[in-house]
């Protein structure tokens, strides 16, 4: 297992890697180990923020259930900008929109694996991310997605 920590409008942010895939993305300070994929999901991030990149094109491995990696195929096919709800995804998947929140506040990839852009059906919700719902408001302002929140 590899790691290191990159700085972000939205803090720091600590990337690990392990057998040759992105596995989790959290907030803090870690080691800073060195690979060629950590490099890239560096410089991703570091274009994603300088608005030069809408998606990322990293390998990746979701440790969970087949359902968590369910959710998290369908949070990465939400375009940059764009959001659905929790109800959509779940209808998308035949299963409770509660469900899909709780496989959404376990996503270990986010950013990358964008959580940030599912609503709850009267809006914005909460983000499980450092932060909270003003990282997320942060980041779909970033995508130009905050229009709902004038």
């Amino acid at each position: 297992m590899f790691e290191t920590t990159t700085q972000s409008p939205v803090g720091l942010l600590r990337i690990t890697e392990e057998d040759g895939a992105i596995t989790r993305v959290n907030w803090g300070r870690g080691r800073q180990d060195d690979s060629p994929l950590l490099r890239r999901a560096v410089e991703q991030l570091d274009e994603y923020f300088a608005g030069t990149r809408e998606a990322f094109d990293l390998p990746m491995h979701v440790a969970g259930s087949d359902f968590q990696r369910a959710v998290c195929d369908a949070m990465s096919a939400i375009p940059f900008g764009y959001t659905k709800t929790y109800g959509e995804i779940a209808k998308d998947l035949g299963v409770p929109a509660q469900a899909v929140g709780q496989a959404c506040g376990g996503n270990p990839i986010p950013i990358i694996v964008p959580c940030h852009r599912v609503m709850g059906a009267k809006g914005l919700t909460g983000f499980s991310g450092a932060g909270g719902v003003e990282t997320k408001v942060a980041l779909l302002r970033h995508e130009g997605a905050g229009g709902f929140l004038i």
